[in-house]
């Protein structure tokens, strides 16, 4: 076996020495707010009683720590990494990409990188979604979405809903309702209109909240993400899109985390039958690079305007060539059984399962154990990268290439963790 189907091989405890070491130089210069780590003698803050392992090599399904122990890494790198970690033809595009035009010049001066990508993206969209806004992260898709809607409708309002994690930049922070605490802070500064209702809400309710008048947009994830990996009840989206039209507002789907093939579909909300008037997508986008994108259709993005000679909405990274070219073979991927073969990954990690409740669609996957964050630690323990998918359950979001063995010997540290 190569490493990228390997089962964990574990030199060190986890973590290791060397993982140990480098999060105490990272202590010293990274604001203490964004990884978690045990408290350092010098600390006064209250933190995580562990360190985190430090990545220094990934390929496949495989991560390499600082301590050259291998994990399998069922997150894929929160959901990005769905082809393997350097996939040998996201890497040759990027290493002929690089050779011939590292960077472009974003709303001034295209290249013929992002042209391309623009074309397959329009392809690969379902409907009338042909027009985009190009990003680099999945907050600046849903940036994009909310100043569209804006445009197109001249409302402000937002409709969310509960659970749902659009990213944390200060136009998206109030638009998530995973957890209050990350909007709380900066409550004064962020976005002053926007309204929440649970996951799954009553289409009465959500027609009373649309009734007002003012809500420009309703932005739903048709399968929550981070806030559990929890699909959207049969029929949801459906009636929730022809509440929103009825009352003026457009429908943007949130598929950072779930479109371009993680559930067995190119898109969640479009398999379901309902195409939206915006979508955003990320994270597996560029096979590892920065890329998203909002998708409107025609209609809607024609609202806003052509451009005066400096762009209303830019930024200097704008369609960056490396990433743009890495998207092409994602979408190349897509357009030719990738889906196919995640259904088919799917069905063998639910087989691993066993009779334990799970809930998820094709490689987006929970499973209900007794304690989440203790199964999660437990099994990086074991070799194994997993995440909370709240209380009680754990969240696998693993790449198209885990092989057999690799979901063999998860199950069975599973059962060892949470018998």
């Amino acid at each position: 076996m190569t490493l990228g189907s390997l089962a964990p091989e574990l030199r060190t405890a986890v973590p290791g020495p060397a993982s140990v070491a480098a999060v105490d130089r990272l202590a010293r210069h990274e604001c203490p707010a964004i990884t978690a780590r045990r408290a350092r003698r010098a600390a006064t803050l209250g933190t995580a009683d562990v360190d985190p392992i430090v990545f220094a090599e990934a390929v496949g399904a495989n991560v390499v720590d600082a301590d050259g122990n291998v994990f399998v890494d069922l997150c894929g790198g929160f959901a990005v990494a769905l082809l393997g970690h350097r996939h040998p033809g996201v890497l040759s595009a990027v290493e002929r990409q690089q050779g011939r035009l590292l960077h472009a010049m974003g709303d001034a001066y295209p290249d013929t990188t992002r042209i391309d990508l623009l074309e397959q993206l329009a392809a690969a969209c379902p409907g009338d979604l042909s027009v985009s806004i190009l990003g680099l992260s999945g907050a600046d898709a849903v940036d994009g979405a909310v100043k569209t809607a804006l445009l197109a409708t001249g409302r402000t309002g937002v409709l969310s809903f509960h659970g749902s994690y659009h990213g944390l930049s200060l136009g998206t922070l109030a638009l998530q309702g995973y957890k209050a605490s990350f909007h709380e802070p900066f409550r004064a500064i962020a976005h002053p209109d926007v309204r929440r209702l649970p996951y799954g809400a009553s289409l009465a309710d959500v027609r009373a909240a649309l009734s007002g008048g003012d809500i420009g947009l309703v932005l739903v994830e048709p399968v929550l993400g981070r806030g559990g990996i929890r699909p959207a009840p049969e029929g949801w989206l459906a009636g929730l899109a022809e509440a929103a039209r009825s009352a003026g507002a457009l429908v943007c789907f949130d598929e950072i985390q779930c479109g371009l093939g993680r559930t067995g579909a190119p898109f969640a909300g479009p398999a379901a039958g309902v195409v939206p008037d915006l979508l955003c997508v990320g994270k597996a986008l560029a096979g590892g690079f920065p890329l998203s994108a909002t998708v409107g259709t025609p209609a809607v993005m024609a609202a806003w305007g052509a451009s005066g000679g400096e762009a209303l909405h830019t930024q200097t990274f704008l369609g960056h060539p490396v990433g743009c070219a890495a998207a092409q073979v994602v979408l190349r991927e897509l357009a030719s059984g990738l889906c196919g073969r995640v259904l088919e990954r799917g069905e063998a990690l639910v087989r691993a399962f066993g009779t334990r409740s799970h809930r998820g669609l094709g490689l987006m996957r929970a499973v209900t154990v007794r304690d989440g964050l203790a199964a999660s630690r437990a099994l990086l323990q074991r070799g194994f990268i997993v995440l909370p998918a709240g209380p009680d359950s754990i969240g696998l979001t693993p790449p198209v290439c885990l092989t057999d063995a690799q979901i063999d010997a998860f199950a069975a540290a599973l059962d060892e963790v949470d018998p």
